[in-house]
């Protein structure tokens, strides 16, 4: 058997969003071996998914750290990929290529950049949605697509029958109030606002839980919402998509969760600003909406509640 590379490194959201595409990959690709090169936070997950053969660790040290980068190579060289699907398509991988296969085209190294189409600049190719850029680099490539623009990434989910036990959770709205604090532009401020009308307007027939990543649990005591946690400790990425996957519905901010949401079945809405739009992250499924507006400040908790589908 030969060995195929693909390369995703992250961020959570984009994993569930390459799903299809890992799927389309292995579905065209029977005969041969799949390694996936993913960081740290996403070993144990790739380690669930029925089409990955093994995985590469890389720790994305600098690229002036000869040694790690030489080690990186030669592992990566001892494999002898017949071909790299770069699903990534970041300035690393675009190094790595120039390091690993320096004169190849799509035929050995699958990029966005190796499968542009002709008279297009990246620019322009960029202001295509995530799946839709996906699924034209594996077409080019020679695949048929069946999965890509329809990712399903409920291969991550586990039992949580323990957590469901503690918490009680049987009907439950799951929100997720939180973001990266560099990334403040897609916080919505009015989730206790949201958290009142729900549970004023539900009264106890649905509980209010939010699930906070490692970072986020200082931050969870501000909300007025049952805390999810596993022994004090956040939930790791199988119990989260299980979570999501089991609720009523789900309020997010666009942030990882609110796309394990769309690529897992779940129903509910994401909440958008200025920073980008539902289009281009490939948000909106048949059950999972979202809310564009200018000012994330101005979206009214009654606007967000009128919503909610039960």
């Amino acid at each position: 058997m030969s060995n195929i590379l693909i390369i995703k490194h992250g961020s959570l959201g984009d994993i569930a969003q390459a799903s299809g595409a890992i799927q389309d990959i292995y579905e065209n690709h029977k005969d041969h071996n799949l390694y996936i090169m993913t960081s740290k936070p996403y070993i144990d997950l790739y380690k669930k998914n029925p089409f990955i053969t093994d995985i590469i660790l890389d720790m994305r040290l600098s690229r002036f750290n000869l040694i790690y980068l030489y080690l990186l190579m030669r592992k990566i060289k001892k494999l002898k990929f017949v071909k790299v699907f770069d699903l990534q398509n970041s300035s690393r991988t675009s190094f790595y290529k120039k390091v690993l296969f320096p004169n190849s085209n799509y035929n050995s190294w699958s990029s966005s950049q190796t499968t542009l189409p002709t008279n297009t600049t990246k620019e322009e190719f960029d202001k295509l949605s995530v799946l839709e850029r996906f699924d034209h680099q594996l077409k080019i490539s020679g695949l048929k697509t069946k999965h890509t623009l329809k990712p399903n990434f409920d291969w991550s989910c586990t039992d949580i029958s323990k957590i469901n036990s503690k918490f009680k959770l049987e009907k439950y709205i799951i929100l997720f109030p939180f973001c990266s604090p560099h990334l403040h532009l897609k916080k919505w401020p009015h989730y206790n606002e949201l958290i009142k009308l729900i549970k004023d307007e539900l009264k106890n027939d649905y509980k209010v839980v939010i699930a906070p990543g490692p970072s986020e649990i200082h931050e969870a005591k501000n909300f007025n919402a049952e805390c999810i946690l596993d022994d004090g400790k956040a939930l790791n990425i199988p119990q989260l998509a299980t979570l999501i996957k089991n609720s009523s519905f789900v309020v997010a901010n666009d942030t990882g969760p609110a796309h394990i949401s769309a690529h897992i079945g779940a129903k509910g809405v994401a909440l958008f600003g200025s920073h980008t739009t539902a289009y281009k992250v490939n948000i909106e499924r048949e059950h999972f909406k979202a809310i564009q507006v200018s000012d994330l400040n101005k979206l009214s908790a009654s606007k967000v509640f009128e919503k909610i589908e039960l």
